[in-house]
């Protein structure tokens, strides 16, 4: 198994059941005040991943992209609040209260992250996600950031069944 190169690990996943265990893996590390940022291209499988990072939490029910309603709450061992900015501007974000929803206690995970000013990501998991070259193949790159991500992403890598590494 490959060493992480500073504080970020690459996975890659051939289908989305693999994306959907590392998410799970990742959720079981997760606690109150946890962010996880999202990037990458529609359709890379964001949505996917937290799907399995909400059943690692143990949300019961189906998550779904919060595409048009912005952001979903899911109880779990731990709330659930999944965002999507996809479709705000910079100045749109004061009017959801994202502010307000990373100052709970619960897991956060934002889909399309690149949207916040900078810092609101600063302590916790950024995941890049990006096409392989197969049909269902993803490359996700986790990095810590502050503190806190770091004692994730350790944890998350002990998780050596999560899926296929690079």
């Amino acid at each position: 198994m490959p060493e992480p190169a500073g504080r970020e690990q690459c996975w890659r996943t051939d289908s989305a059941e693999e994306t959907r265990r590392l998410g799970r893996a990742l959720g079981a590390h997760l606690e109150g005040r946890d962010v996880v940022c999202l990037r990458g291209p529609l359709g890379a499988g964001k949505t996917t991943l937290i799907q399995g990072l909400a059943e690692g939490l143990g949300v019961a029910e189906r998550v779904t992209s919060p595409s048009f309603t912005l952001i979903h709450e899911h109880e779990g061992r731990l709330p659930l609040y999944h965002l999507d900015l996809y479709r705000l501007a910079a100045g749109d974000l004061p009017g959801i209260g994202v502010e307000e929803v990373l100052a709970a206690d619960a897991v956060v995970a934002i889909e399309w992250a690149e949207r916040l000013p900078a810092g609101l990501c600063a302590d916790g998991l950024e995941v890049e996600m990006e096409f392989g070259s197969g049909k269902d193949e993803r490359r996700i790159v986790i990095r810590a950031r502050g503190a806190r991500g770091r004692q994730i992403l350790e944890a998350l890598e002990e998780e050596a069944d999560a899926c296929t590494r690079d």
